[in-house]
């Protein structure tokens, strides 16, 4: 760990307390809140170079530095030094690391060059927006299908017994042209599952190469990130209609966006607009 090192305001104030001022390394260290080596430090270093308060007000910002910092870059400049953003990363992963404890290395390392403490943060802040890449996904026509259900559900009311049932929405979504396929069924079980893909490709006129589902049990047994498990009734409808699984990877939101835009749509372009609409059947929910 580099050497405590003090800004030049510090190093005077401590200097004019001590030489001036007479206080103690306690009283000094209370009142600029720096530690008490750091503080002994200097003292140490001004009886060693046997400098008086005068001598000190005589000596520019450069000079003081030179005489009490001689192996570090005490250049006056306009240009400030930006840190090593990597390495100030790597550090930030060690326990018990803080930004603000790097950043007084910094300026003890450069203390005529160095930004403000908000600045620097503010810098890393930038570095960081920097290094998180993401593929920008491309769909090509007829591609891929985004299936996924709508949180929200929809009333239905039994003409007979007025039992109140909510109707689960299905939405499949092309990936390149966003068209888009809704159903209401009765639940998201295999059956409702199933039956919801085939009235989808007959909407569609036709197969996609790829369906990407989310991690429903009623098409993923398993989730996982790598090799999830489709069940095998879904895996037979994709081989019956010549297609392929491939499910959205668990928490990772980007692979499913289509579907989830898509379900935003429906929430919010159809389901809204129904909601003082009272539907005594399914059929008469899908025909609206």
């Amino acid at each position: 760990m580099p050497n405590k090192r003090l800004s030049m305001r510090q190093l005077r104030e401590i200097l004019r307390l001590r030489l001036q001022a007479d206080l103690s390394v306690r009283q000094i260290q209370r009142s600029l809140r720096v530690s008490v080596g750091a503080v002994s430090k200097v003292l140490s270093k001004a009886a060693e170079l046997d400098i008086d308060w005068a001598a000190v007000e005589a000596l520019d910002d450069v000079q003081l530095a030179n005489r009490f910092y001689p192996k570090a870059d005490n250049r006056q400049s306009n240009q400030f030094e930006m840190p090593n953003w990597r390495e100030v990363h790597q550090e930030l992963s060690r326990k018990g690391m803080t930004k603000h404890l790097l950043w007084e290395e910094y300026t003890q390392q450069y203390p005529n060059r160095s930004y403000s403490y908000p600045q620097y943060c503010h810098h890393y802040q930038v570095w960081q927006r920097k290094q998180r890449r993401s593929m920008r996904q491309t769909h090509r026509a007829g591609e891929k299908l985004f299936v996924d259900y709508a949180g929200q559900t929809v009333p239905v009311v039994s003409g007979t017994t007025g039992e109140v049932r909510f109707a689960q929405i299905f939405v499949a979504v092309m990936g390149a042209s966003n068209y888009t396929f809704a159903e209401a069924t009765w639940t998201q079980n295999q059956a409702d599952w199933l039956g919801s893909h085939l009235r989808a490709f007959e909407f569609l006129g036709g197969v996609p190469e790829l369906v990407i589902p989310d991690n429903l049990k009623s098409g993923v047994s398993k989730a996982c990130r790598y090799d999830p498990d489709v069940n095998a009734a879904y895996q037979q409808l994709a081989a019956h209609y010549g297609t392929a699984i491939v499910p959205a990877r668990p928490y990772k939101p980007k692979d499913k966006v289509k579907a989830e835009v898509g379900v935003q749509i429906i929430e919010r372009c159809i389901l809204a607009r129904l909601r003082h609409q009272t539907f005594f059947s399914l059929a008469e929910l899908n025909t609206c």
